[in-house]
């Protein structure tokens, strides 16, 4: 799939699951829950054990799922993950280097960045979204200012957000969502309840559909 097709996924889907997975087979089980429930993207964290051997077996067993490498600190390591099947790359900080390697590949990166600085400078650098993170400490008014005096520069709020609040971020301006545990439990994962899973899916995209 190519760069801008993947793009307007998230444009059209507006959510990105983020999640720290314990084992491949949960990884994979995971997404076909989701995708049952109308999501189909996935931010693996490199935080989780294994992360990359495990990106490489769900993206040869599923391809038409959206699977990202989250949490991507250095070029090397972004690599490593466009290699092993990665479609997109998030990092949790402005990270120069990561989004020449992922403009080299052309391959989607969601720079992290907070303040209008590093807003501008994640956009400049080349990200093709900057990753507003944390964005639970200011919520979706946070978004609206920002996005007032930088209109073009596409965001993606990260952190706190959730199913009541997901309509209200993308009123806002927010491109797309990531979002954590308030869509993917670490319990329902833990103890495989998929039906948990899937309906929270469900709930998001209702919630997405009534903010157009």
């Amino acid at each position: 799939m190519k760069k801008e097709a993947i793009l307007q996924k998230f444009r059209t889907e507006r959510v990105i699951a983020l999640i720290r997975a314990d084992n491949p087979d949960g990884l994979l089980d995971c997404a076909k829950a989701l995708a049952e429930g109308g999501l189909t993207s996935i931010e693996l964290t490199m935080t989780t054990p294994g992360a990359i051997r495990m990106l490489e077996k769900a993206t040869s067993e599923l391809p038409d799922f959206l699977f990202g490498l989250g949490t991507v600190l250095d070029a090397e390591t972004a690599r490593a993950g466009i290699l092993s099947g990665a479609k997109f790359i998030v990092t949790p900080a402005l990270r120069p280097d990561v989004i020449t390697l992922c403009k080299r590949y052309s391959v989607p990166i969601f720079s992290g960045a907070f303040t209008p600085t590093e807003i501008v400078n994640a956009w400049e650098a080349g990200a093709d979204a900057a990753k507003i993170f944390p964005a639970e400490f200011f919520g979706p008014g946070y978004i609206k200012s920002v996005k007032a005096p930088l209109p073009h520069i596409e965001m993606v709020p990260t952190g706190g957000v959730n199913e009541n609040n997901i309509g209200d971020f993308l009123k806002a301006g927010a491109f797309a969502t990531a979002a954590g545990s308030s869509l993917v439990d670490a319990k329902a994962l833990k103890e495989k309840n998929w039906a948990a899973i899937t309906a929270k899916a469900k709930a998001f995209v209702a919630a997405v559909a009534a903010a157009k």
